[in-house]
């Protein structure tokens, strides 16, 4: 059977470097297929949907809430050439009832040991609207390597270097902050995968550079411990989010490879500043990630909170807007209080204020929103910082005998002369 996997298109923030890495969601969820289904997948950010080829079964993958009203396009495109549409991922979740409307199916949850009674009732003619297996998690273990070999890797490359491969060593979150939907989607219990398959799937990857696409890894110090202890032989370079800063976690964080981390800053405490000169003494490096517009915060304290970033010697620094996902305490309150004027699920990408702010008009911190990111990237760009981090983890490679030169050799033809003095 011949199934068309779409991953669809989304508009990228003008502020933020712009490449493309290659999506986790549709590659995971291609490795619980049936054996006997032929995927053709199409990821549209980098590459052109032709709706006149041909496939029996069409399904569509969606990891945020900016990518769903294209995903709808598409699908009302093939139903109106006879096709079955059935849509999956993150976004489906939170946004079901509305994608119910141009979907003959929807499915709802992780895919494992569940996909065999979705193609059987396609080929039996008898699918369900909903397959709703959200409160039901399966079993850890049947996550397998995710299928790479559906990517045309080749396309996955920004000036020359390779982007990173995508990777999970859990799944769940006990942790249940304000804007994020991760307890409605994955549940507030912490699943980790057995160190036999996440050393199994490490084995598999070819990319030597990768991103741990954890919610957190800071949920279990002995887990912690023992993830990266299974990650040290592979030598690979990797990002993640957060980890923990006891000196014994980051110890072995290093030696697994940890490039850099993503560390939330909300305050501009001695807790934030000790906690990055942590990571940096054992040579991690540290992405800042500011969510700016919570209730707690006026205008003064984000003016500060910008500065202080300027203090701190962050590697990088991300901002957004705080934005209201549906299925969020963020949501339920906003809407309680009638602050949210904008339901262009499109806005949606944290970068746009689609509410009234507490401590300041919704065009204030839009405004507030750019000069995060001039003032940070006033007297080095984004791409230049990513060089330099580019560089440190080229130095690592260098030692373990892991680097790979870039494709075709592009890096100084693209990033120019005037980032290596």
């Amino acid at each position: 059977m011949k199934f068309q996997l779409i991953y669809p298109k989304w508009e990228k923030l003008p502020e933020q470097t712009q490449f493309n890495l290659p999506p986790h969601g549709p590659i995971v969820f291609a490795a619980a297929l049936p054996d006997y289904v032929e995927v053709e997948f199409i990821d549209e950010n980098v590459q052109k949907l032709n709706f006149d080829e041909t496939a029996e079964f069409v399904g569509i993958s969606m990891m945020l809430t900016s990518q769903i009203k294209r995903g709808w396009e598409i699908a009302d495109e093939y139903r109106k050439r006879g096709l079955k549409v059935i849509f999956g991922g993150i976004s489906t979740m939170l946004h079901a009832e509305e994608t119910l409307e141009h979907a003959d199916s929807i499915f709802l949850g992780e895919a494992e040991g569940r996909m065999e009674e979705v193609f059987n009732d396609f080929k039996n003619n008898r699918l369900k609207k909903v397959y709703n297996y959200l409160p039901y998690p399966p079993d850890i273990g049947l996550i397998g390597p995710a299928r790479r070999d559906i990517l045309q890797k080749e396309l996955y490359y920004h000036k020359g270097v390779q982007m990173l491969d995508l990777f999970h060593a859990s799944r769940g979150c006990r942790f249940s902050c304000y804007p994020c939907a991760v307890s409605y989607l994955g549940g507030r219990k912490f699943r980790p995968r057995p160190f036999d398959k996440v050393a199994e799937e490490l084995d598999k990857m070819e990319n030597n550079r990768m991103f741990v696409v954890d919610n957190s890894l800071a949920q279990d110090t002995e887990w912690e411990k023992e993830l990266f202890r299974t990650m040290i032989p592979f030598k690979k370079k990797w990002c993640s989010h957060t980890i923990e800063d006891k000196p014994e976690v980051l110890d072995l964080a290093a030696q697994a490879g940890a490039w850099y981390v993503y560390q939330a800053i909300f305050d501009t405490s001695n807790f934030i500043k000790d906690r990055i000169k942590r990571y940096h003494d054992h040579g991690i490096a540290v992405e800042g990630t500011i969510l700016l517009g919570m209730d707690n915060q006026t205008e003064d304290d984000l003016k500060r909170l910008i500065d202080f970033l300027l203090e701190i010697d962050l590697d990088l620094a991300e901002f957004t807007v705080m934005t209201p996902f549906p299925h969020t305490k963020a949501w339920d309150d906003l809407i309680k209080e009638k602050r949210i004027f904008n339901f262009d699920w499109n806005d949606y990408n944290a970068g746009k204020v689609v509410f009234q702010p507490k401590h300041m008009t919704s065009e204030r911190l839009q405004s507030l929103y750019h000069f995060a990111w001039n003032e940070f990237y006033r007297n080095e760009s984004q791409e230049q910082k990513m060089f330099k981090l580019l560089m440190k983890v080229i130095e690592k490679e260098m030692t373990d005998g892991t680097y790979r030169s870039p494709k075709k050799e592009l890096i100084d033809q693209s990033f120019g002369k005037d980032i290596r003095r």
